[in-house]
Formats: C-alpha cells, structure tokens, sequence
C-alpha cells in the first residue's frame, strides 16, 4: 500500500487507508460504518447514538399508553367505515393514522426520542387496535366453530381490521424513529 502502512484498531493485522471522519482513527473495511459526513468507526457511531436517546423513564409508559389510547380511537373509526366500499377508504387512511399517532405520541412525549421508546410506542399501537379486532374476530370465529362458513360480508370488518394495523404501524414507527422511505 503505502511505505507507512495503517492498520485497523479493531484488527491489527489488517491494513488499510480509511480513517474514521470523526476521531481519525485507522479503521478497516469491516469496521467502517457509512455515515452521510463519511466511514466513522463503531464507537463514534454509538457515541452519536447516545446523544440522540433522550428519552426519560416515564416516557415509556407515556408513549405506549398514548399510542395504544390514539390506535383504538382510530380503529373504531376503521370499523365504522369498514363497509364494502368505504372499506378500501381504509387503505388511504390508514397510513394518517399512523402518522396521526405518532404525532400524539411525540406531543405527549416532548419530542424526546430512543429506539425503545419508538418500539414501546409501537406496541402500544398493536395492543390499542386489538381490542377492535377481536370485537370483530369473536363472531366469525364462532360461526366457525359453529360450523357455518362466514360469508365474504362478514370476514370484511376483520379484514379491514387487519389492515389498518398492517398499514398504520409501519407508518407509526416511520414516522418516529425518523426513517425515510424512498
């Protein structure tokens, strides 16, 4: 490579020429983490990290209470449009409720931010919208057990039920944790 060659920090018997953009240290390929300022290494990637987790204790159970409180509130209007055709109305609003959620969850929460408190927000979004679907999963299960088939009438608020959390968690936990989709 060079007449004075670098070798990783991280492994000593591997040469290399990257620097880490933040503590210039040696790092190796392996140990590079890409960031948009350029390859930091694993420690100053977790150092930033923790500059970012501002959560407080109580924000846990603020966020996962609030999430599941705003989740029902927007399943039980879910199951109210749920007919037939206002049922495809769910796929366009789902993805708001999501958002609407997290935006209550942010309120609620003082912008503070850390991966686990999106994650608890995110199960109380699933636990809030539960309640919703088993209201309307009881009966078609016992028309089942029953021995009936349902019809396709009356699988539709289960369904719907279905994918408004499929669609609006996803959202939810975007819109928190700050990922972009492209």
């Amino acid at each position: 490579m060079s007449e004075n060659p670098l070798y990783c920090v991280n492994h000593p018997n591997v040469e290399t020429i990257l620097r880490c953009s933040r503590c210039e240290r040696p790092i190796c390929v392996r140990c590079a983490v890409s960031t948009p300022t350029g390859y930091r290494c694993r420690d100053c990637v977790r150092g930033q990290q923790k500059v970012f987790s501002t959560a407080q204790w109580y924000d846990y159970l603020l966020a996962s209470c609030t999430a599941a409180f705003a989740s029902f509130i927007a399943s039980l209007l879910v199951f109210f449009i749920s007919g037939f055709f206002y049922g495809l109305f769910v796929l366009m609003v789902a993805p708001s409720a999501g958002v609407g959620v997290a935006e209550v969850v942010r309120f609620a929460t003082r912008r503070r931010r850390s991966p686990l408190l999106f994650k608890t927000a995110l199960v109380g979004m699933i636990v809030g919208g539960l309640p919703m679907l088993l209201y309307v999963a009881v009966p078609t299960l016992r028309m089942l057990l029953a021995g009936g088939l349902p019809n396709i009438f009356a699988l539709l608020p289960l369904i719907w039920q279905i994918v408004y959390l499929f669609v609006a968690c996803p959202a939810m936990y975007y819109r928190l944790s700050g990922i972009r989709m492209k």
